[in-house]
């Protein structure tokens, strides 16, 4: 990650308003009191990982509070998965308090106000998804904002293992690497929070995001079965196609879209592999379930503007420009 600010570098009188500045840009707007302005300590590092942006910071205690004003301000595309690392943090939004220790997360909604306490030596890392990612993993539920994943659950802890990790792989391994991690980690994050709201008390037990988190995991894990279909998702799941199909179209898909979608994109990642460029675009089209080679080639060239052997020649020219 490359550090974006350090109170070490600047003068005392200047560090909390510098610090201010920067934080507003990097992470979101706000208004901060700190404890003590003039011992105050903070630092901000930040990086990209496939279609994520990572934000990891620490800073002396100091309280702040995202208002109205700032959301109206706040970019609408972006939705923050807040994970602790150490120290503590008490988050206020959605009419609940939750607290924060190392290793534990929550979402965080950028579109309404919330407010933040953080102790000693906290440190933070805020993961900014794409909100139409979130949002295809969780729907809209705004009931699932203001709830605590712990790793008390082995499944949660894989949560927090995966998305901890998520800075120091930036920018350390290969594209096609990045967006398969970047996607299982949302898929996890998506699958925790969901479970979050399954005990509490007077809520669903079935919560629709729980169900679009697991259509999602049983699509990506059975893509390359030539015969995977909406119908074969739908039992394993336990609900109806039609049902399926309702939820996903919140996200304007449905298990058709959602199984293509999901395997043009691997057949993209694969066909920009240096690894795999001793494999054709037949070989690749049929390692992930096409059986249909002018179909494949139809729906590829629709998603992507140009046809699968044209983006592999593209990919292979792109290797070879040298890097400035």
């Amino acid at each position: 990650m490359r550090s974006l600010f350090s109170t070490a570098l600047v003068h005392p009188r200047d560090r909390f308003d510098y610090w201010h500045s920067v934080a507003c840009k990097q992470i979101v707007g706000h208004d901060s009191v700190p404890d003590d302005r003039l011992t105050f300590q903070a630092d901000i590092r930040a990086a990209s990982f496939a279609n994520l942006d990572l934000v990891e910071f620490s800073n002396s205690p100091m309280r702040v509070a995202h208002t109205l004003a700032h959301v109206e301000r706040t970019r609408p595309d972006t939705m923050f998965v807040c994970i602790q690392l150490s120290g503590k943090m008490r988050v206020v939004q959605n009419a609940r308090e939750v607290d924060l220790c190392a290793g534990t997360l929550m979402l965080i909604e950028p579109l309404m106000p919330y407010s933040a306490e953080f102790s000693e030596n906290s440190r933070t890392l805020l993961i900014k998804a794409p909100r139409r990612e979130m949002c295809a993993r969780v729907g809209r539920n705004r009931e699932l904002i203001g709830h605590r994943v712990t790793a008390e659950r082995l499944d949660d802890a894989l949560t927090l293992d995966g998305a901890t990790k998520l800075p120091s792989l930036a920018g350390q391994t290969s594209t096609v690497t990045e967006e398969l991690m970047a996607n299982h980690v949302l898929d996890l994050v998506g699958l925790s929070v969901a479970r979050t709201i399954t005990n509490v008390a007077g809520r669903v037990s079935n919560p629709r995001a729980l169900l679009l988190g697991q259509i999602r995991s049983i699509v990506d894990a059975k893509l390359a079965d030539p015969d995977l279909d909406g119908q074969t998702v739908a039992d394993i799941v336990g609900i109806s196609v039609r049902y399926a199909n309702e939820l996903l179209a919140d996200q304007d898909s449905s298990l058709h879209r959602l199984i293509l979608s999901r395997r043009l994109a691997r057949c993209r990642s694969a066909l920009e592999d240096p690894n795999q460029a001793h494999r054709t675009v037949s070989e690749i089209a049929r390692g992930w379930g096409f059986s249909d080679m002018t179909y494949f080639g139809r729906r590829f060239k629709a998603a992507y503007g140009v046809s699968p052997g044209e983006y592999q020649k593209a990919a292979v020219r792109f290797r070879h420009v040298p890097q400035s």
